[in-house]
């Protein structure tokens, strides 16, 4: 047969449309043409695809006018995840290997000039497109690839070292088998759901701060964001690596969610399954790095941390861009990329955590240091947050710095396993009462939910207005209220709860 059909998928985005890699053969002048929206590094695939075939002692039709088409024609195709399929494409229509037994099937991996199967990014993805369209198929990737698309509960999934060890598995009747020694690599990769239980940074590390670990065990509960503005060595870092271990341990959903868009950025492996991320970014970050973009569009940093933490340290340092480029996924846990040739979106569920100095030099309102700002110099770099950025944020938080006396003296503080434990039963009870964290409560579900008892409305309308909150500002010290509440086994929001709120909405100002 001079003509053969291959199945593989093409990412874009989080999607992973199906591709067919048509392969004709036909008498003419040799040649080895490749269409269908080819980027360059799937056109180089020409000479890699040669190269492995030859090597691993198979026939290249060198003699052949070859024509591959990539289908469909409209949808770009990048990375080398085509080398597999166009050479198996190859080899069916010269007859080495029964293109019949090839349906049912789909395939993908970057091959070496030997033959040997190098990963690919996005197996996660592949797996999971197969998962959610209901498509029964068998799914052959490279080592490292194959593992990880396995993690989908069902998916059927076969790894393979080398060319030969699928050539073997499709191999004609009529033909003679290759040497088992050449076979080795092929097997069934299958999903194991024992995984030791992801290990974090201790709060217990951080003497004193108490009301900067009581803040992040408000924001672990409810899900919310929080800014820390502190003296230099108060141990903003230490708190905010350390927050990561409060969140409630990952589902599985979570996980594969996570883990998708890991694989999409190539930066998934084994060892950091079921474990919440968390990215710092340095300041100098740009707004496409933080956001995601390129061409084909890639996931940024606050994509890679979904179902984690984002921590931005030295916030105000970050660009004015990049920092605006926040606001709309703090609100909906999204990310549209949209360029002219194409549009992607991509979960941005994170928690963020900014961590700020009062000032310049880092001492306003220290009672170790004299201050040397101006009052320009502190309105000026305070003023490198915008008000709507700063009115998303829930939790506004003073780290003060911590005398010498207490940080050799005192005894360590709560584990992280405890306060973990009272978070994670807040949580379940938003979820059983509303069905999703507090952070998340918008509308209708605030006046619904948040239970507001009579004085405590009365109290904070007063509050509201002296302090002249926007809504946005009101509407999250309520969820913020409401998540301290569920900290207390409360049914209802109470007065103590949103007084207690109300100190975490404070305004950036020279103090």
């Amino acid at each position: 047969m001079s003509l053969s059909l291959v199945q593989s998928r093409a990412l874009l985005g989080l999607e992973a449309a199906a591709v067919t890699v048509e392969v004709h053969l036909a008498n003419g002048l040799p040649s080895f043409t490749l269409v269908g929206l080819a980027d360059v590094e799937v056109k180089e695939a020409r000479e890699r695809v040669r190269s492995a075939i030859q090597n691993s002692g198979l026939e290249f039709p060198n003699n052949k006018k070859i024509v591959v088409n990539l289908a469909p024609a409209d949808l770009p195709k990048d990375s080398g995840r085509f080398d597999l399929p166009i050479a198996l494409g190859i080899l069916a229509a010269s007859g080495q290997i029964d293109a019949a037994a090839l349906n049912g099937w789909e395939f993908a991996g970057e091959l070496s000039l030997s033959g040997e199967l190098r990963p690919v990014r996005g197996a996660l993805a592949m797996s999971l497109a197969l998962h959610g369209s209901g498509v029964v198929t068998r799914l052959v990737l490279p080592p490292g690839s194959a593992e990880e698309a396995a993690l989908v509960p069902g998916a059927q999934v076969y790894r393979a070292r080398h060319l030969l060890d699928v050539v073997q598995q499709f191999l004609p009747a009529t033909s003679e088998t290759i040497a088992a020694s050449h076979c080795e690599g092929w097997a069934r990769v299958d999903f194991d759901p024992l995984f030791k239980a992801a290990s974090y940074p201790d709060l217990a590390d951080v003497k004193g701060q108490l009301g900067a670990k009581r803040a992040l065990e408000i924001a672990a509960a409810g899900g919310h964001s929080v800014l820390l503005m502190g003296p230099p060595g108060s141990g903003k870092s230490m708190l905010a690596q350390r927050f990561v271990g409060l969140l409630p341990p990952m589902t599985t959903d979570e996980a594969l969610q996570s883990a998708a868009v890991a694989s999409l950025g190539g930066r998934f492996s084994l060892e950091s399954w079921a474990r919440r991320p968390t990215c710092h970014p340095h300041h100098t970050a740009s707004a496409v790095a933080l956001v995601g973009g390129g061409s084909p569009p890639r996931p940024g940093e606050i994509s890679l941390a979904h179902h984690g933490v984002l921590f931005l340290d030295e916030f105000p340092e970050f660009p004015r861009a990049a920092l605006e480029a926040l606001r709309e996924p703090l609100e909906t846990g999204t990310i549209t990329i949209s360029r002219a040739a194409r549009r992607s979106e991509f979960p941005a569920r994170f928690q963020l955590i900014g961590a700020m100095n009062p000032c310049p030099c880092g001492f306003l309102g220290s009672s170790q240091r004299a201050c040397r700002c101006t009052p320009d110099q502190v309105a000026r770099y305070q003023g490198k947050l915008s008000g709507p950025l700063v009115d998303r944020i829930d939790l506004h938080v003073e780290v003060p710095a911590v005398a010498a006396t207490e940080l050799m003296q005192a005894p360590p503080g709560e584990p992280s396993a405890a306060i973990q434990a009272r978070c994670v039963a807040a949580r379940e009870r938003a979820i059983a009462r509303q069905g999703k964290p507090n952070q998340a409560l918008q509308g209708q579900e605030i006046d619904t939910f948040v239970l507001l008892d009579e004085a405590a409305a009365k109290f904070l309308n007063v509050a509201a207005t002296r302090l002249g909150w926007s809504a946005r500002s009101t509407h999250r010290a309520l969820k913020v209220a409401r998540t301290i509440a569920d900290l207390a086994g409360a049914r209802t929001t109470q007065v103590t709860h949103v007084a207690e709120a109300m100190q975490y909405r404070r305004a950036l100002k020279a103090v």
